[in-house]
């Protein structure tokens, strides 16, 4: 019913994981991994796997074609090879837990859907995956509204790539991955693609459904985000803006003050560091609401100021790079994006 397909360009560190989490799905009745031409252990790690996993092929990605990101052309290889009714687009980083693919089914036959996608559990170890991801994850919630998504009456259009189930006939008829070939954000591409062809798209919260772990380290992470951040969020960042612009304000106003009337007259703008106390204290309760909504722990409360902070300084670096520089992802160079795109 179901064919899982994989794209996996240097994922020694969690392919194992993905492959047996998804074969272990009685409703998956292929897994397709596509090697875009690894240089690290996992095409030895993929052929020890098919020896033991019925269900699994590997395929290997031949040379990029011109006008491709190197995983929509990979996706494209195992759709293509792929028998099922359904096909799960998913990452090599993602695990699925026990009954997802059912559960994503489930959901489908429910509401109607052509397309799938659950934003799965986000795992995070590091400080700067505690500090940042938290906080990418709370605006999208905020900007991608699952109710708005979900209705049919509205344009708005979301997925996440980690898992994102759909029906073969759908994906057909748009034109499949060829239609968001230049795509770095694929996944919204293509659900904005369905949505406006007249099916159904149902987005929700992967909680018990997948888990993820996105970057391992702050390279990876650093590489990533400014991929894609300033495509998620065109717009600015009103949060981080307004913490930034009153901490250098109340800075500035305290060292006029303690140059020009001494040192003890430092105290004197105490207007401005309550105004900025103020301000702090809004939006840690407010992000504290949001984490909560959002399925995080209450303790990444302690991690905002740095991760708004990194959210600006990667932001802005996405800006510079998605309109005049180049973006690197998995040891490719794509072209800053034009006016008629990428």
């Amino acid at each position: 019913m179901v064919s899982a397909i994989i794209p996996a360009r240097n994922e020694e560190a969690s392919i194992a994981r993905a492959v047996e989490s998804v074969a272990s799905q009685p409703e998956i009745g292929e897994v397709i991994v596509v090697n875009d031409q690894s240089t690290d252990r996992t095409g030895e790690i993929l052929t020890e796997l098919a020896s033991r996993i019925l269900k699994l092929r590997v395929l290997a990605a031949d040379t990029l074609p011109s006008g491709w990101t190197g995983k929509n052309y990979a996706l494209s290889i195992g759709a293509a090879s792929a028998t099922g009714k359904w096909l799960l687009f998913t990452d090599a980083d993602t695990l699925h837990l026990p009954g997802s693919t059912r559960k994503a089914l489930a959901d489908a036959r429910e509401h109607e859907a052509a397309l799938v996608s659950y934003s799965p559990e986000q795992e995070m170890e590091t400080f700067w995956e505690k500090a940042l991801i938290p906080v990418v994850y709370c605006k999208l919630a905020s900007k991608f509204s699952y109710a708005r998504v979900n209705d049919s009456d509205l344009p708005d259009a979301a997925a996440n790539g980690q898992f994102l189930l759909i029906r073969r006939d759908a994906y057909e008829v748009i034109g499949g991955h060829a239609a968001v070939a230049p795509q770095l954000l694929e996944d919204v591409a293509l659900a904005e693609i369905v949505k406006n062809s007249g099916h159904r798209i149902f987005f929700a919260a992967g909680v018990g459904v997948a888990r993820t772990r996105m970057y391992r380290n702050f390279r990876a992470l650093w590489e990533g985000w400014t991929k894609n951040l300033y495509a998620l969020f065109p717009e600015s960042n009103p949060d981080g803006f307004v913490m930034a612009a009153t901490m250098l304000a109340a800075g500035a106003v305290s060292f006029f003050v303690a140059s020009r009337f001494g040192v003890r007259a430092v105290l004197a703008p105490s207007l401005y560091y309550g105004l900025l106390a103020a301000i702090l204290f809004v939006l840690h309760l407010r992000y504290l609401v949001l984490l909560r909504r959002n399925h995080f722990p209450l303790q990444y409360i302690g991690y905002m100021l740095a991760g708004e902070w990194l959210f600006m300084l990667l932001h802005g670096v996405s800006w510079w790079k998605t309109k005049y520089g180049s973006v690197t992802w998995k040891g490719r160079v794509y072209p800053a994006k034009s006016e008629s795109g990428m």
